[in-house]
């Protein structure tokens, strides 16, 4: 029984929500006065070369240097969102001749520098920067009041923000890596508020709602959600936590089994260079580049479009774990089971050589031009990628995209590179192949047992990173200055190409259905994306300028509740984000 007291305790509540929303429009509305303010303030001097903002980022070894900067940590965490910035700990002084030698030993090993300071130039520093940009690249970051005599005796490049605040050190960092435009268009995303695009913060305020709803239902311990509007992230939030019962909070930095988002941001997107390239025409046979097909004749007419589209008629999958032998796996690394499963889990040499492309090959063209969607089409893929390019899929797409476009975790094989805590868990019981923790090994087991790097699944990432490679495909090929792709192979490959589906060639599309309320009741015909098995999605919608990611890790501990589907969470939350758009 609902009494009078608990309905003005709800009153009160809702008051008290109201009031708080209504607060945090008001400080966005006052950020973004603010920022625009800082912006006409900014002056970059001794860029006549162009040097800023940074387009070219590979190759690049940079370390920030805190030379008693105020803010320098808020800068830090802006420049790390567009590439691996290092901040050196030390405490450096510019008036000791002693500090400025150890400054200069501890960056032998970096090409580029970015020296940060709010107190004025002194000789030795000066002289420091003079001796330091002969072999390196550096920019001067400066926060107060400077004249222009002060950098006429080095040529690097020197921005400042006359007067210091945290917003000026977001700013600055923007500004040197072309997130805010110092002239023209900017060329990198940009890191703001949703009322800079027009959307009211309080309009997003039931994603969290949301979230926590999936995981009270254990449709997943945590997730991220991220939205890039006009080319501005205006949201990027964690909740929840790694497992159910650990302590680790979910960040808004951790990196995810992206699952089947491997089949667009890797095999697909590798795919559309090669195309561009010359290399592999999507009405070429798969008999042109795996020469064993051309001795199987349900095979050999098979088309690469074919294959994209889901239509070629190969098997869903086939559960390679199911025919393993005792024999086959070892809990101890060597040279007779080298491909590592999970933690001290280990496979025989050669299994996917001998057994699983073999088994694969054999089998019967069943549904041909028909919709299937099959994770053999990408192990197919995975196959022509690599005699095309002559080069093992996770490196080409890390040489052509993640390296170039500041893509810091992106990739496979993630134990490789980072710690294991920064990496979401998928399961402790995947039911098939592991009974074991699995974290940072990929969760799918057709592409452990291949070795981490398969066409359908192996890839990993942050939000951040995700969105660097939306944004690439929404800008229709460019990025950071850079042109990677051209308009028209975006188009190709991203629009309607089927008869039989909703589907592009790799990429997931809208479901014309509406019923299905597939990816989102409100998105528009020209959203295009894919979704994750293990509770991921990206969909980027090119009328509404927009980027959704959303990341979870939903089959943690196993497979067994499906929450996050049938609360339909992930489509729930697109929902929000148009509705905010529209209002």
């Amino acid at each position: 029984m609902i009494t009078s007291k608990k309905i003005y305790l709800l009153f009160i509540c809702l008051i008290c929500t109201l009031s708080v929303m209504a607060q945090n429009h008001i400080e966005n509305l006052a950020r973004i006065k603010e920022e625009a303010n800082t912006i006409k303030q900014i002056l970059i001097f001794n860029n006549e070369k162009a040097q800023l903002p940074i387009v070219k980022l590979t190759d690049l070894n940079m370390a920030s240097v805190d030379l008693d900067f105020q803010y320098t940590h808020i800068f830090d965490s802006l420049a790390n969102k567009f590439t691996k910035v290092e901040p050196l700990v030390q405490s450096y002084n510019s008036e000791s001749i002693s500090s400025l030698n150890l400054l200069n030993d501890d960056l032998k090993l970096y090409n580029y520098a970015i020296l940060k300071t709010s107190k004025p130039l002194t000789k030795g520093l000066i002289n420091l920067i003079k001796e330091l940009e002969k072999t390196k690249q550096i920019v001067l970051v400066l926060s107060g009041a400077y004249q222009k005599a002060d950098f006429n005796n080095f040529r690097s490049p020197v921005i400042i923000n006359p007067t210091p605040s945290a917003n000026g050190a977001s700013c600055l960092a923007q500004f040197i890596f072309g997130a805010i435009a110092t002239n023209g268009n900017a060329i990198r995303l940009k890191y703001t508020v949703p009322e800079e695009v027009g959307i009211n913060i309080s309009d997003l305020d039931s994603i969290p709602l949301i979230v926590q709803q999936a995981i009270a239902a254990k449709g997943a311990p945590g997730a991220v959600v991220m939205i890039v509007k006009d080319g501005k992230v205006i949201f990027n939030n964690a909740y929840g936590k790694h497992t159910y019962t650990g302590n680790r909070a979910m960040r808004i930095q951790d990196i995810f089994d992206m699952a089947s988002i491997t089949k667009v941001a890797a095999t697909t997107a590798t795919t559309m260079d090669l195309y561009e390239k010359g290399k592999i025409g999507i009405d070429s046979t798969i008999g042109v580049y795996i020469a064993r097909t051309r001795e199987m004749p349900e095979k050999k007419t098979i088309t690469v479009k074919e294959v994209l589209l889901h239509q070629a008629g190969f098997y869903p999958y086939i559960k390679f774990y199911e025919q393993l032998k005792p024999k086959d796996t070892d809990t101890v690394f060597s040279d007779r089971y080298p491909t590592q499963l999970a933690d001290k889990y280990y496979l025989r040499a050669n299994y996917y050589n001998e057994v699983m492309w073999p088994e694969m090959l054999r089998d019967k063209v069943l549904t041909r031009g028909k919709y299937v969607y099959s994770d053999l089409s990408m192990y197919y893929m995975k196959e022509m990628v690599e005699k095309a390019a002559e080069t093992p899929l996770n490196k080409y797409a890390d040489q052509k995209y993640y390296r170039p476009l500041g893509m810091q975790t992106a990739g496979f094989l993630p134990r490789t590179r980072f710690k294991k805590d920064q990496i979401v868990p998928t399961t402790e019981n995947d039911g098939w192949l592991r009974s074991m923790l699995v974290q940072g090994f990929v969760n799918d087991p057709g592409a452990a047992m291949l070795g981490g790097v398969s066409g359908h699944a192996g890839f990993f990432a942050n939000s951040n990173d995700m969105a660097i490679f939306c944004q690439l495909l929404l800008n229709k090929g460019s990025y950071g200055g850079t042109s990677y792709l051209q308009p028209a192979t975006i188009n190709l490959f991203t629009s309607k190409q089927s008869n039989v589906s909703r589907r592009g060639l790799g990429f997931d599309r809208k479901d014309p259905d509406l019923s299905k309320g597939y990816p989102s009741t409100l998105a528009s015909d020209e959203v295009f994306g894919h979704t994750g098995y293990t509770g991921t999605a990206i969909w980027i919608d090119p009328k509404y300028n927009l980027i959704y990611i959303f990341l979870s890790n939903r089959v943690y501990p196993d497979d067994v509740n499906k929450s996050l589907n049938t609360l339909n969470i992930r489509s729930r939350i697109q929902d929000v984000i148009y509705r905010a758009i529209k209002k």
